[in-house]
């Protein structure tokens, strides 16, 4: 099998992370990859700690479970470090990429003996900023198609106008504010 990326995603029930790992899927689908994308839920309620995953390929994808080895780690409510293991199975030369507001060095401290590359994108305040409430899924996945050069920054961009478009069919006055918020997640990642 050619180059396979994994990507294991931490947040809260909520948060999106959920919708963020699939609309990764759908993005790299429309680029020609084979993909899949899909949740783990633990109780499914409001603020309960959620896993999403994401397989990413050129080539046909033949394994079926839980990603144990990421490449990236996308940890989308930074109070989830200390009470999950968020580094846990992360690849060596993987990446993690956290939404908070502290630096990369200040997040490494807290990540302990992880020695791989720390991101951080600022959602709370691109969301605030763009959208007037706290949706992070957005601009962190922007933060992720930035730092994984999944799929080219361009298509990524155009493909997340298709899907605004359609999700918020009956709402479009929340596509610019999150289409707004997906680039300044892409331009505001720090690492």
């Amino acid at each position: 099998m050619g180059k396979m990326i994994e990507i294991r995603w931490h947040g809260r029930g909520g948060q999106g992370a959920k919708t963020a790992s699939l609309l990764l899927a759908e993005a790299a689908f429309n680029t020609g990859k084979y993909v899949q994308g899909f949740p783990e839920y633990g109780p499914e309620r409001m603020g309960a700690p959620i896993t999403a995953y994401n397989r990413i390929s050129d080539e046909k994808i033949t394994i079926h479970s839980n990603i144990y080895e990421p490449d990236y780690v996308v940890v989308v409510d930074e109070t989830l470090i200390g009470s999950v293991d968020v580094t846990k199975g992360l690849k060596k030369d993987g990446a993690i990429i956290v939404n908070t507001s502290k630096s990369p060095e200040e997040v490494k401290k807290m990540l302990g003996n992880f020695d791989g590359k720390v991101y951080t994108i600022d959602a709370r305040k691109i969301s605030m900023e763009c959208l007037g409430k706290y949706f992070p899924n957005i601009p962190v996945l922007g933060a992720v198609i930035k730092v994984t050069g999944i799929i080219p920054e361009e298509e990524a961009i155009k493909d997340m106008e298709g899907s605004l478009h359609h999700k918020f069919a009956t709402k479009p006055d929340v596509i610019e504010g999150n289409l707004k918020a997906f680039v300044r997640g892409m331009q505001e990642v720090q690492g």
